[in-house]
Parts: structure tokens; sequence; C-alpha cells
């Protein structure tokens, strides 16, 4: 979570990213087609703009530009929908003929812009006038700085990143940025000097950063240092990169500087870090464009590949993110990031038994990393194979320090398979593992207490711990349910009436805590109002979901005869007031 400091800086960046917001083409406030025969395709477009299905936009975009080529409107929507796509190719003649009518669209310059840089054409973007014809002061700055390091003009480079650097709230990404050109010019001295400055900068801190300031420590004969300041950084997480990196400096290697071989790959990290910062307070379709732009001008920048990736998610293009994983070379040592993001999206996508071949498959290749088996075991508990899962746990587990206080998850997730299984007591063992790692974890507290409530077994401890799980999340329904139910379990039902009213108001379309507070009512009396929230509980049960707790049978036996006679059928205790009173 960005402190108060960072989210300042974010929202300087927004507004020098752009003095015409592209935010505006992206609204949803629709224009007026001008003639009657392109607002079918524009309408279309607009819609399927508006859901981020950036394919549809795209075609009907052009569809209607072909009923009316001269709307400048519609060709700022092409644009978009095809920079969204990644077809910078696609995207350019439609923005030089918005360019050729002198109108202000930072859609249109992003995509000249880029259309030269990856031509590494530096002459002819330092002569472009940025003030009519730039995407925003940040952006145009760094650039500037980044084309003058193509057009060897080192100094001036070097004067220019200074220059961004007095902007208001950047000089962090600036700084970063010269740090990064220095040492791509093999400059490692006066490199290491801005990473380790106090107060460098959020980027600095980033994956990337890190792993740069590592790469130039190594360049520097300092191979401790990286690898302390690599172990600062990610502290005890792990992953193929990571480990190949830190067993190369163990072995007294000198990394090479890998993150920016060229003014054109300074000029990709321009966009990809400016996405990086974008994606935690801007729209993920505005963002998303930055990072196609990075991926155009550095097709090997598998940071910007994955982040796309996880931006088409957010946006629930799953197909999409799937086809961008896919791009992630087999070699890479991030392609485990890639198959997990991959299998995540297929998940999203309904195609669960596509993410399980794709984890299983990974789980062969990457065998040691306990973040793969842990995740194939949350997809196959979610598809309720939960001696699958179980397994996979296990795996986690024997890969994992049995004092990482991270473990509690495995641990917890692991239980929930177990009682499903109805192996209550390695469920109940690996709960109670799971708070020792994690001491008043409310999930946990919760889950354990409301399954010995079902069980009818440990109820004061039950009680004890959900009221612990209810203090720690007051607006937690499930947690609050839970408290009410296990009131009622104990046959302190006035107590529980208003703790079950709170769990509706907090879920109000939850069957199970509908039935529940019907329950709760008949149990004080409150016949007329049991019956109404049985009615309520059984017009939100979900006909397809079989494995819900919701039982509609119930309901409706309930409805006709009464909980009292329904658990005399049960063959279970009648409902008793606590202590007799």
């Amino acid at each position: 979570m960005a402190n108060n400091r960072q989210k300042a800086v974010h929202s300087v960046i927004r507004s020098l990213l752009s003095s015409v917001a592209l935010a505006t083409v992206l609204a949803t406030t629709p224009h007026i087609a001008p003639a009657q025969s392109v607002a079918g395709s524009y309408l279309a477009g607009r819609h399927a703009a508006i859901t981020s299905d950036f394919e549809a936009a795209a075609r009907y975009y052009q569809a209607a530009l072909a009923r009316d080529p001269g709307n400048v409107e519609l060709m700022e929507d092409a644009i978009v929908s095809q920079l969204a796509l990644g077809r910078v190719d696609r995207a350019l003649p439609i923005a030089r003929l918005v360019e050729e009518q002198d109108v202000r669209s930072q859609a249109a310059h992003m995509v000249i812009i880029a259309d030269m840089l990856a031509r590494e054409d530096y002459a002819g973007y330092l002569e472009r006038d940025v003030e009519t014809q730039g995407i925003g002061p940040l952006v145009d700055g760094l650039l500037n700085a980044w084309a003058l390091v193509g057009a060897e003009d080192i100094e001036g480079a070097l004067a220019a990143f200074d220059a961004v650097s007095e902007q208001r709230g950047v000089r962090g990404f600036a700084m970063y940025h010269k740090a990064m050109a220095l040492a791509g010019l093999g400059q490692f001295e006066a490199a290491g000097e801005i990473f380790e400055a106090e107060g460098s900068g959020p980027l600095q801190q980033t994956r990337r950063g890190a792993m740069a300031r590592a790469e130039v420590l190594s360049q520097l004969g300092r191979n401790d240092e990286a690898i302390a300041s690599l172990e600062v950084a990610f502290g005890t997480v792990s992953d193929p990169e990571l480990d190949a990196m830190t067993l190369a400096l163990e072995a007294g290697e000198t990394l090479a500087f890998t993150h920016i071989t060229s003014a054109r790959d300074g000029m990709a990290e321009v966009f990809y870090s400016l996405a990086g910062a974008l994606r935690q307070d801007a729209g993920a379709d505005y963002t998303l464009l930055y990072g196609r732009i990075a991926r155009h001008l550095r097709p090997d920048h598998v940071d910007a590949l994955l982040l796309n990736a996880d931006l088409l998610e957010t946006l629930e293009q799953f197909d999409l993110a799937n086809a961008v994983y896919k791009q992630v070379p087999a070699d890479h040592p991030a392609f485990h990031a890639a198959e997990l993001g991959r299998a995540a999206a297929l998940r999203e996508s309904g195609k669960p038994d596509a993410a399980i071949e794709v984890l299983e498959q990974l789980a062969k290749r990457f065998g040691d990393l306990p973040l793969v088996h842990s995740t194939l075991g949350d997809v196959l508990r979610q598809q309720n194979r939960f001696e699958a899962a179980v397994a996979a746990y296990d795996r986690a587990l024997d890969l994992t320090d049995p004092d990482d206080r991270r473990a509690w998850f495995l641990h917890y997730a692991r239980a929930i398979s177990h009682e499903r299984l109805e192996e209550w007591p390695e469920a109940e063992a690996d709960f109670r593992r799971a708070l020792e790692l994690n001491p008043g974890q409310p999930q946990v507290l919760n889950y354990l207490g409301y399954s010995l409530v079902e069980k009818q077994i440990k109820l004061d401890e039950a009680l004890e711990m959900i009221e612990q799980a209810v203090e720690a999340s007051p607006d937690s329904g499930y947690i609050v349910d839970s408290l009410g139910w296990v009131l009622y379990r104990l046959g302190r039902y006035e107590e529980a009436v208003g703790h079950m009213e709170r769990a509706v108001e907090l879920m109000p379309v939850d069957p199970v805590v509908n039935d529940h507070l019907g329950d709760v009512y008949w149990a004080v009396g409150r016949e007329r109002e049991a019956r109404f929230q049985w009615m309520r509980a059984l017009s939100f049960v979900d006909p397809a979901d079989t494995d819900a707790e919701a039982d509609p049978a119930r309901m409706r036996r309930k409805l006709d005869v009464g909980l009292d006679a329904v658990l005399a059928e049960e063959g279970a205790e009648p409902l008793q007031v606590a202590n007799g009173d």
C-alpha cells in the first residue's frame, strides 16, 4: 500500500503525463455520429470499448471509419483500440492522418512517437515540437534525454535528466533513468552513486531497480554488497531469476548490466516505469497503452509482457491475457511466473481443467518451487478435487520452512481440504498449526470455530475463537454469521438475533446467512419472520451450485412444518434455551 508521500508523487505524475488526458478518449459519454450510416458500427464499437473488448472495438471502429473516414473522434477511438492490442503498425496510418489535421491527440502522438523511437529516428524525435505533438511533460522530458543518448550527446542527455528532476515530485524517476543511462554507458561508479543516494526514489526499490543495482555493484567488483542488497530488497522470497543471479554472485562472477543496452531500451523503460506507477491509481485500460509501447520498443522486455498480461486480467480480457503470457519464452527465468499467470487467466475464463493442466506441467518442470504446488492445490480445491489438493499442499509444505509464518495459509488451505474429505483430526491439526504460525488470523479462527460449532464440540472454545475473529473483522458477514450461529447452537437465542441480523445486513443475498436468521427467529418465537427469511434464502439458492452449504430441500421442509418438526425428523435435539432460561 503506497504511503501518503508515494500517493502525492503518483498524483503529480498523472498531471504531468498529459495536459490533455487520454482518459477523455476513453470516457463513456458517446460522441454524436455525423452520419446515420455509421451509427450502428460506432455504437457497437463504443460498447465494446467500455467493456474493454478491444478486438471488437477495433473491428467496429474500422467499419465506422470506412463510412466516415474524416471523423477525427472515430480515428482517436480506433487508435486507442489498436494500441491497447499492441498493434502500433495498424494504429500508425490513422495517427498520421490525425496529426496531418493539426489535431492534438495524445493517442496519435503516442503511436507516432513509438514508431519513430522503434526506428531509432532520434534526430527526427528531437526536432519534434513536444509542446503541440508531445505526450506529456514527464514522458517528453525523459524521452528527450534518452534521444540525446541515442544521438551520442551524452553531456546534453545528462543535463536533460537533471532538468527533468527539477519538476516537482518526480526527481526519483529522473534519477533512476539517469542511473540506468550511466550504467548502460559503462559509467558504473556514477550510476552506483545515484542508486545508493539517500531517498533515491521509488523505482530503485522495485524489482527491476533492485536487480539493476545488483548488476551495477557486481560491475564494480562488490558482489557481497550486491547479494546483501538483494536480501534487503526481497528477503526470503525466491524464484529462478533471483536464484540464478545470487548463485552467480556467490560464485564470484561479474554480472553483465542487462537492463539497458541501448537508448531504445531506455525509452522502453520510460514507458514501462511510468506504467508501473500509473497502475496503482489510474485505469488499467489507460495504463495498458504505456505497457504496450514499452513492449513495442523492446520486444524482449518480459517484465512489460507480464505487466500487460496482468492489466488485461484486471480488465477481464482473459483470452488476451493468456495470449500475452504465452509470449514469454520457455527458457526465460520468468517463464514460471508467466505460466502461473496463464493458469490464473484460464481459470478466470472458465477453463479450470486447462489451468490444472498448465500447473501440472509446471510442477514437473519447477518441482522445487512451493508456489507452483500451492497454486495447483488452490485450483484443485476450488474444483472440489480435495484429495489431489491435499497432495499438492503436502508437496508445497515439504518445500517450505516449517517455521515460516507465511506457511499459515498452506496449512489453512490443506485444513479446508481435509475438512471437506471428512478427515477432521487432520483438518483440526492444520487449522491449529495455522494459528500457531499466525495467531489471531480471523479467517482461520472463523473456519475452525464454525467447524467446531457444526460438529457441536468444544462450543465454548469455538465461541471464543469466533468472538476474536469478529473483533478483528467486524464487517465480515461470514464471520458475524458464525458468531450468531455459535450463540444459537449454545441455546443463547436472544443474543444470536442481533448478530444474525447484522450478518444479513452485510450479506443480504447469501442463502445460508438468511437461512440461519430464519432459524434464530424461529427459536425466539418470531415464526412469521422466520418463514419470510427461509423464503428469501430459498430465492437466493443457485441451482447450479450442487456443492453449496445451502440446503433448499431443508428450507422447503421448514416452510411446510416448521423448524421444531424438522429437527425431530432429523433426530436432533429440540430447541432448548441455555440454562433452561
